[in-house]
This record gives C-alpha cells, sequence and structure tokens, in this order.
C-alpha cells in the first residue's frame, strides 16, 4: 500500500475552490497546451483541484499545472508516495496500478485508470510498459501526464523502467471511463 503525506491529504480530495498566496515564485505548466509559465511570488491563485500530488490553480483567467515538488509555494507538503517492497524482489502489478490510480488529469477530478486513458500496462522482469492515451489527441499536457506515470510508476519497489506510449486507437471516449468515475463527474 502507498504511503501518502497527511498534510497533503488533508489539503482536499476533490475540488474545491480556494484562494491561496502563493509564498515564492513558482514554475507551472498552462491547461491545456502545456505552455510554461512563471507565477510570481505574492499573486493569489485559486486553487481548483489538489490530486495526486499536483495542483490545478486559476492565475490571470488561466488554468495552470504546478507540480508536487512545488507543493510549498502553495504553503502544502509534497504527497509522497512510496511502497512496501515484495519479498520475491519483483515488481507487483498491484503497486503498478496503485501507482497510475495516483495520477490525476489537471482538469478533471479523476485518475486516469478510472478515466480510462490506461489501455494496457505489461511488466517485464523490472521494466514495466505502459500504452496511454489522451482524452483529445492534440492535448499539449499529454507529455506532463506521460511524465507523472513515469515519475509514479518509477517508484514501484524493483521497477527499474518506464515506458509509456501514447496511442490513439482506438479513439477515447467516456465509455472507457469507470462507473465511479462517471458518477463522480455527474454523467450517469
Amino acid at each position: 500500500m502507498p504511503t501518502r503525506s497527511v498534510a497533503a491529504a488533508r489539503v482536499f480530495q476533490s475540488v474545491e475552490r480556494r484562494l491561496v498566496p502563493l509564498k515564492r515564485t513558482v514554475e507551472a505548466r498552462l491547461v491545456p497546451t502545456g505552455t510554461p509559465t512563471t507565477i510570481p511570488e505574492g499573486t493569489f491563485v485559486t486553487l481548483t483541484q489538489a490530486l495526486g500530488g499536483t495542483y490545478t490553480v486559476v492565475h490571470e483567467g488561466s488554468m495552470a499545472r504546478i507540480d508536487g515538488e512545488d507543493a510549498d509555494a502553495l504553503g502544502f507538503e509534497p504527497e509522497v508516495i512510496s511502497f512496501d517492497e515484495p519479498e520475491d524482489g519483483k515488481p507487483l502489478e498491484s503497486q503498478v496500478w496503485e501507482a497510475l490510480r495516483s495520477v490525476h488529469d489537471p482538469e478533471i477530478p479523476v485518475n486516469i485508470v478510472d478515466l480510462g486513458l490506461i489501455y494496457g500496462c505489461r511488466i517485464d522482469g523490472a521494466r514495466v510498459s505502459i500504452d496511454m492515451t489522451l482524452t483529445a489527441p492534440g492535448c499539449g499536457m499529454g507529455p506532463v501526464l506521460v511524465q507523472d506515470v513515469e515519475r509514479r510508476v518509477g517508484v514501484v519497489p524493483f521497477v527499474d523502467e518506464v515506458s509509456v506510449e501514447l496511442v490513439f486507437d482506438p479513439p477515447w471516449s467516456r465509455d472507457r471511463m469507470s462507473d465511479e468515475a462517471q458518477l463522480e463527474l455527474g454523467l450517469f
């Protein structure tokens, strides 16, 4: 089971808007383009989502995503994900899936597994290969989500390499979402 920072878990478990002053200048990525931007210290941002150790804020009318490593800029402690080491010295598929469930779309308060973005996951020794898609092929946040997947799955014990391939066949549709995700988003 992963261990998560209690402080980060208490911040928000779902979407909740909150005005937050930045405690230091922070790098962010505009959503949905993925364009890098810098938000200066002292700026008030509206926190709209804090899930999976990342933060979605609104700054000057644009949504931006702040990485979990920069949680202190928002006044929070970073979420730390860790797993118990299996006794057999091999990556556990259940831990890989748990790591994938800790990655969230910056615009939708649902993890990428329940959102239906993961098309396949294979473990070959210490190598994990993942086929994933995006809700829209031109999404500028694609590379950011891929990095999140690589980083999160990379902390699973005995995983030495993570390979993520973006695939768009079949195209994503909301039918790929879990029932829980559709219920959470009010699509039922």
